[in-house]
């Protein structure tokens, strides 16, 4: 990680911080930062990705702004893991697209959906893109199974492959700092952590997002668009079955695992992501940073019109509709394959591996002090 105003400002906020202790029992950040008497860049990185942005520490700190000291953790992190998407996003080169990203998430979607449907309607004769299809196979009518299949695995494949090179530099940075690496009972511990979205809870009462009182919505929020987005992914896989190994085609019908899937966690996305984009709006601004409003509304909006379009074309699948929703559905379904590493989505990746290091470090550390103690 290099050095920015961004490092300097994290680094002198958390020497203070770590004089003060005040907070200590809020979230993960705290007891990792006790761990250090000095902060290298790598170490900012990683205490940055591990925030969950409760703002707790902010309502509670009584260096916080209008103090001379000015203490602003949860925008000082904020500010920095936009630096840490930028410094580790694969390929280097596209990195920059974090600096606007969501004019880069809006053009990335717009584009992709005038180019699915101008190649539809190019490809298509007029009474099969608005004529009424039903039955077995209803879909590649519009649009053949081939090459629907083959762009949806190559943007996918290209948005693991980028997802996946950024955490191993990610990950690569922040273990050499410390020089531990992570076993399985420290993913365990942090896959655990992350699927109950832990520390979405502050100190144990709730997220700070308007004042100084505590609500869970937030994290019921994000349960919801988290878990509606695995559900949708999880209907994909079961129609692959399906498709593959007993010869079934799609459209499926209403009551079958995938379409029951795929309902379920479009409404979950449907609520999470319209439920944040409120909770946002409604934020008190101070402890936040301006860089990542656009990056966060961008991509639950998208995520948003992802689960509106594949729920409208539920319901209108038998229509003389079909052939446009679906052409508008895939648009957006490979706009946000195209933006998903270089999109706010990132923020799961690397704070999951924020997580792994801190169970890994403070299982070590509990060894260590229980040798101590032995002595």
């Amino acid at each position: 990680m290099r050095a920015t105003d961004a490092t300097a400002e994290a680094r002198r906020a958390l020497e203070i911080c770590n004089a003060c202790r005040y907070c200590e029992g809020y979230c993960a950040v705290f007891p990792a930062m006790e761990l250090r008497r000095e902060f290298s860049n790598a170490d900012l990185s990683y205490l940055a990705n591990l925030c969950h942005d409760c703002r707790g520490c902010f309502y509670a700190c009584q260096y916080a702004p209008p103090h001379e000291f000015n203490i602003n953790l949860p925008r000082t992190f904020a500010q920095l893991r936009v630096e840490t998407y930028e410094e580790y996003a694969w390929p280097q080169p596209l990195a920059r697209l974090f600096r606007r990203n969501g004019l880069v998430v809006s053009l990335v979607a717009a584009a992709a959906l005038a180019a699915v449907l101008l190649l539809t309607m190019r490809l298509q004769a007029p009474d099969v893109l608005y004529g009424a299809h039903t039955g077995v196979g209803a879909f590649y009518a519009v649009i053949p199974y081939g090459v629907m299949v083959t762009v949806g695995l190559v943007t996918f494949g290209y948005a693991l492959l980028a997802l996946a090179l950024g955490y191993a530099r990610f990950r690569r940075d922040i273990t050499a700092s410390s020089g531990r690496s992570a076993g399985g009972k420290a993913w365990r511990r942090a896959l655990g952590d992350a699927a109950a979205l832990r520390y979405l809870s502050g100190g144990g009462h709730g997220c700070n997002d308007r004042n100084d009182s505590f609500s869970e919505v937030r994290r019921w929020l994000h349960h919801a668009m988290a878990y509606g987005f695995l559900s949708c992914f999880a209907a994909t896989c079961v129609a692959t079955i399906y498709h593959h190994f007993f010869g079934w085609i799609a459209p499926y019908p209403l009551l079958s695992v995938p379409v029951v899937l795929g309902t379920l966690g479009g409404i979950g996305l449907m609520i999470g992501t319209i439920g944040l984009l409120i909770v946002k709006a409604l934020r008190d601004p101070t402890p936040g940073a301006r860089e990542m409003l656009g990056a966060d509304a961008a991509l639950l909006v998208l995520l948003a019109l992802v689960a509106a379009t594949g729920l409208i074309l539920l319901v209108l699948r038998d229509g003389g509709a079909m052939g446009t929703l679906l052409a508008i559905h895939l648009g957006l379904v490979l706009a946000l394959f195209l933006t998903l590493p270089y999109s706010k989505f990132v923020h799961g990746v690397y704070r999951l591996g924020a997580l792994v290091h801190y169970a890994a470090e403070t299982s070590a550390a509990s060894v260590q002090g229980d040798r101590f103690n032995g002595a």
